[in-house]
């Protein structure tokens, strides 16, 4: 329940992509599974409430003045969206402690009511298909209505240098998918943080014609159709390391799909034909990091 009540907030909230990491990780230490699955089950449920730059105006500190996380939960509490009977660290359940501090909303022009929600769904959505069979990441509350279906054009870059060269560079052109690759936790090795392409494409008016597509993860600064978390990535000989120049790719965040249009026996034979590449490493830590670490559907987490 309380896990439950976490992913709500953070889907009424506009969510961070990183949660999807983070709380799978900190399962599996415990034992306990956490599929994908649970944060688009309740994103589908959970209305989104606060749009947060970069998708909004307003900034972390204009959410506390408006009643902050405790209003926010008062708010899905009233509507049946979270579990006020999960016990709290106060020794209380999370409706007593909401009663207590009678938390409610200050300022409906930041945390909307659930009557008037920024949208029906969450800020997260998981994405599968032929282009990411474990599961991909998109923060759906920052991508524009005409990105929420495209068939993009691929343009393929092996790391983000490659990828932000081209777009400073003026090689980019409305209706591409940039592809950035080996930048997973075993190709990268770990995971950076993609704010350099997406603050790239937002410089260069590209974010609304653009998608960014990846085997790494987005800053919670991203913005646009930045889909992340590609899994399996490319180098654990993931489809996303066969995308070719050219290839054709389906985006539609609504039907949760991310494709590789291309036919099924052209997509069995380059993946029969594959072998990722790998980079030589100095640090002994990162070499051991790259061959345990486990897909980022997974958490990221060591092989036990």
């Amino acid at each position: 329940k309380s896990v439950a009540n976490a992913v709500a907030v953070d889907m009424a909230l506009g969510g961070s992509s990183n949660t999807v990491l983070h709380l799978p990780a900190v399962f599996r230490e415990a034992k306990l599974p956490l599929s994908l699955e649970i944060f688009d089950e309740i994103s589908r449920k959970t209305p989104n409430l606060c749009q947060l730059s970069p998708a909004g105006s307003a900034h972390i500190e204009d959410l506390h003045a408006a009643g902050g996380i405790p209003a926010v939960m008062a708010e899905l509490l009233a509507g049946d969206l979270i579990h006020g009977t999960a016990l709290s660290v106060t020794g209380k359940t999370v409706g007593e402690n909401l009663l207590e501090i009678q938390a409610k909303i200050h300022g409906p022009e930041v945390i909307h009511p659930l009557s008037e929600p920024y949208s029906e769904e969450g800020g997260i959505a998981i994405l599968k298909g032929s282009l990411a069979p474990e599961g991909a990441v998109v923060k759906q509350f920052a991508v524009l209505p005409s990105m929420m279906t495209r068939t993009v054009t691929a343009r393929v870059f092996d790391s983000e240098e490659e990828a932000v060269e081209a777009i400073l560079g003026g090689k980019i052109r409305p209706g591409d998918g940039i592809i950035v690759r080996y930048e997973g936790p075993r190709g990268g090795p770990g995971m950076r943080e993609m704010l350099t392409p997406t603050s790239a494409l937002a410089g260069m008016g590209l974010d609304s014609e653009v998608a960014l597509i990846t085997d790494g993860r987005f800053s919670g600064g991203s913005g646009g159709a930045a889909i992340g978390h590609v899994s399996p990535e490319a180098a654990d000989k993931g489809p996303i390391g066969v995308v070719r120049d050219g290839d054709k790719i389906l985006i539609d965040i609504p039907a949760r799909k991310l494709d590789l249009l291309i036919d099924n026996a052209e997509l069995a034979k380059r993946l029969m034909d594959f072998t990722p590449k790998t980079k030589e490493l100095a640090s002994p830590f990162l070499r051991r990091y790259a061959k345990e670490v486990t897909s980022a559907s997974t958490g990221a987490v060591y092989e036990d």
